[in-house]
């Protein structure tokens, strides 16, 4: 737990009853135990960006003389062993695991894992392929030169100091940081209920932004700020596709995802031959992620509880062989990531080739941005950019308030010890004489020129040599220069506009001193997409009531007509029939609706391309889809994108969509019909829009039929069509105990099935004149039409 966060009363009531129950103490201990989290370990401070144990490794390390020093602060000091730092870190600050604080201290270390490190390491510090450092008494570290930043000004009362664990020293609470190292290197955590993710960002940028905002004494825009700060800068490079839209969105809230792909170049090779090769790689990827997951594409296994592979599998392990020869890993020591990749051949697009990787692998993914952080009133709060650079600025301008009155304290107090021995070198001789006769000299000499206590000390502790006539000019040279600081420093500490271009002009040296180039490009790109190409051809999508489904090659009513006009025949396993066969092509969709309880009807998306081949009975299309518990397969339609349907439901309901209105990337499906209690869907039924060897003409008119034996007919026009779905208008006013058996939209015939007395299935076919008598409006109760038999369905005929 962090020494610095009060502890809570557990005392319990004060009436004088000393019992507390078991879930209040459980509260109460599991809220201190959250707040010791979020403060004492996850989560970074927006003032210095360091979480608890790397402001106490950096302390530790300051102390032990590792940093750099000289004139210019270039000359650095020679690196010890880890395990000297860890100990001195855990006995002195931090009892905690040794692993823990050598792991912070490793990554502090790595210029993989933070865009400035903190700590220059020597010897193996691991790879962003995963593999961890050497034992702590092999590796040695010093202070990285920026650190400068951080701890320069700590003996400069310029931050609090707080007792260390068991009180035997003490520690600060913050670094004074000259920069705000919470945006340059960022941070990642997790704690109790709350969650880091902060990316690093470019040192001259953030500056910028700094000088900036106090110069428009934070009312900056926030366009102006964006243009200054226009994205995270990652260690290692790369590129953020996102567009600026994207960008600012997350700077704004302070949560976001933004899409980053790696960076590559074609080297051309011998014969025409060339190669990608990858050099940079998004945050949190490595080269030995991307193999992994390249021969988990080409070498597949098969998922728990399935007997083989499934056909995403074999696509996609089809498609990544036909195009990919070879993939080798050649980092170096001279190159950190160099992935190559060789296509199958030269006559491949390498833009296709390219987007293939980027799709199926970790080239190309997403960095969640989320900007949690300790802020400068001690809560953990998540914030925006701007309120972030806000915060540090005031602790900034407390910062340099504190050290310039320090200073202030140290320039007194040496201009008053020059005064008095500037009043003793005008008196020397008569000085002397009252240090030799006096028995008291110090009191004596306090009351003959009327000096403090701390000026007689030091005229009495004063070398013979410092008498000269030289060290009188001396004095006088360093007295005008203490007087003329003296001034400067009380202007600093009366004037908010001098403060504020002192801030601006320390903040533009250091970035001047520590600046480099931004290493990820930002530029917005369309997220690479796998697409598998599929020929363009004639099928039949053959459905089973049961819901099994194949695809055959050819439509049937081609087939048909040269078989002497014989509808061809389907086998199906025993005590199963035919639902549907729908004449489409290989790049159409197959919609799946399926049904629960009470709940909307789903409607999910399967390609028509990666259905199973005629040969045998097919397959489960509930192989095909993710069914939520409860839900049931109910009816099928396959068709294009552009092909407009009509779906009603049993309620007297209905509206008219088109397949690309319903279809969705996701196996679970999407919520598109609403029913109500106890209403089911009715079969849809094709409006306009489908393919085959005699595409139906456009329907002009729609049909109703009721269990109730009513029939209504009413034209096309007074149906609405909703893209994101619903329940729809009223098709027929139904009658108490009635429900819609079906409705269909046709130009000449419709045909109506259902059940007559003894269980007989009986249909019967109504051509235009028979429609015609029963027409009316939208949302009538229709005719009465003795048909025999009580209507199950309608399905169009032409």
């Amino acid at each position: 737990m962090d020494d610095s966060q009060p502890p809570l009363d557990l005392a319990g009531p004060t009436d004088g009853d000393t019992t507390l129950t078991l879930a209040d103490y459980a509260q109460t201990a599991y809220l201190e135990y959250a707040l010791s989290v979020v403060k004492g370990r996850a989560l970074p401070d927006v003032s210095d960006g360091q979480k608890p144990v790397q402001r106490r490794i950096l302390y530790s390390m300051s102390r032990m003389g590792l940093g750099f020093g000289g004139t210019n602060g270039t000359v650095g000091a020679k690196p010890v062993k880890s395990a000297r730092v860890v100990g001195d870190v855990l006995g002195r600050f931090h009892p905690h695991s040794d692993q823990a604080a050598y792991d912070a201290l490793v990554r502090m270390a790595q210029d993989f894992s933070q865009r400035y490190p903190l700590v220059d390491g020597q010897g193996n510090f691991g790879s962003r392929d995963g593999d961890g450092a050497a034992a702590m008494r092999y590796t040695e570290a010093r202070l990285a030169r920026i650190t400068s930043l951080l701890l320069d000004e700590i003996d400069e009362g310029t931050v609090d100091f707080i007792p260390n664990y068991d009180g035997s020293t003490e520690e600060p609470r913050l670094l004074p940081a000259r920069l705000p190292f919470t945006l340059l290197n960022g941070a990642s955590g997790i704690a109790v209920g709350l969650a880091t993710e902060i990316p690093s960002h470019n040192l001259r940028e953030i500056a910028d932004a700094c000088v900036a905002l106090i110069k428009s004494n934070g009312k900056l825009s926030e366009e102006e700020l964006l243009a200054i700060v226009p994205g995270p800068d990652y260690p290692g490079g790369a590129q953020i596709i996102s567009g600026a839209s994207d960008i600012a969105d997350a700077y704004r809230t302070g949560r976001g995802s933004l899409k980053v792909r790696a960076r590559w170049t074609i080297e051309d090779l011998a014969r025409g031959q060339w190669q990608l090769v990858v050099n940079e790689l998004p945050p949190g990827v490595s080269t030995q992620k991307v193999l992994e997951e390249i021969e988990e594409i080409t070498n597949p296994k098969v998922k728990a509880g399935k007997k083989a592979l499934s056909a995403d599998q074999t696509q996609l392990k089809a498609a990544m062989l036909s195009m990919l020869d070879v993939v080798r890993d050649e980092s170096s020591k001279d190159a950190a990531v160099r992935l190559v990749f060789e296509p199958k051949t030269s006559r491949i697009s390498q833009d296709e080739f390219a987007t293939t990787l980027l799709a199926q692998t970790s080239l190309e993914t997403s960095s969640s941005i989320n900007l949690t952080m300790v802020g400068i009133d001690g809560k953990p709060t998540q914030k925006s950019l701007r309120q972030m650079l806000n915060e540090w600025i005031a602790f900034r301008e407390i910062t340099v308030e504190k050290r310039s009155r320090h200073r202030l304290g140290k320039v007194l107090d040496r201009i008053h010890i020059l005064e008095g021995r500037q009043l003793v070198l005008l008196n020397i001789d008569e000085v002397i004489a009252i240090i030799r006769a006096a028995e008291d000299p110090k009191a004596a000499l306090i009351a003959r020129f009327n000096l403090s206590d701390r000026q007689a000390e030091d005229i009495l502790e004063i070398r013979l040599r410092q008498l000269a006539r030289l060290e009188a000019i001396k004095i006088e040279q360093e007295l005008a220069g203490l007087r003329d600081e003296q001034k400067k420093l009380e202007d600093i500490l009366s004037s908010p506009a001098t403060l504020r271009r002192l801030l601006i002009k320390e903040i533009e040296a250091d970035a001047k001193t520590f600046e480099d180039p931004r290493r990820t490009l930002i530029q917005a790109e369309k997220r690479a997409v796998a697409e598998v190409k599929v020929v363009d051809e004639p099928v039949t999508v053959i459905v089973s009531q049961k819901g099994w489904v194949r695809a055959q090659k050819g439509w049937a009513s081609e087939k048909a007509a040269g078989n002497g006009g014989t509808a061809p025949e389907y086998s199906f396993k025993s005590g199963d029939t035919l639902y549907g066969a729908f004449e489409c092509r290989s790049v159409d969709t197959l919609l799946v609706f399926g049904s629960a309880k009470d709940k909307s009807v789903r409607v999910y998306t399967v390609p028509v391309a990666s259905l199973p081949g005629a040969r045998g009975d097919g397959q489960p299309v509930t192989t095909l889809i993710d069914l939520d518990a409860g839900t049931h397969v109910t009816h099928f339609f396959a068709g294009p994108v552009g092909a407009c349907v009509l779906l009603a439901n049993t309620g007297g309901y209905g509206f008219m969509a088109t397949v690309e209105n319903m279809m969705s990337r996701q196996r679970g499906g999407k919520a598109f019909i609403d029913v109500g209690e106890g209403e089911q869907l009715c079969r849809p039924s094709l409006v306009g829009g489908a393919s085959g060897a005699e595409p139906m003409p456009a329907a002009t008119h729609v049909a109703c039929a009721s269990s109730g034996k009513r029939i209504l007919t009413f034209d096309i026009t007074e149906l609405k069509s909703l893209p994101k779905g619903g329940r729809g208008l009223t098709l027929i006013d139904l009658e108490a105990k009635d429900t819609l058996a079906g409705a269909v939209a046709y130009t000449r015939s419709v045909r109506i099935e259902g059940v007559a007395r003894g269980g007989k299935e009986r249909e019967e076919t109504l051509e235009i004149r028979s429609l015609n008598n029963a027409m009316g409006t939208r949302g009538r109760k229709g005719k009465v039409a003795d048909l025999g038999f009580t209507p199950a369905s309608v399905l169009r005929v032409l």
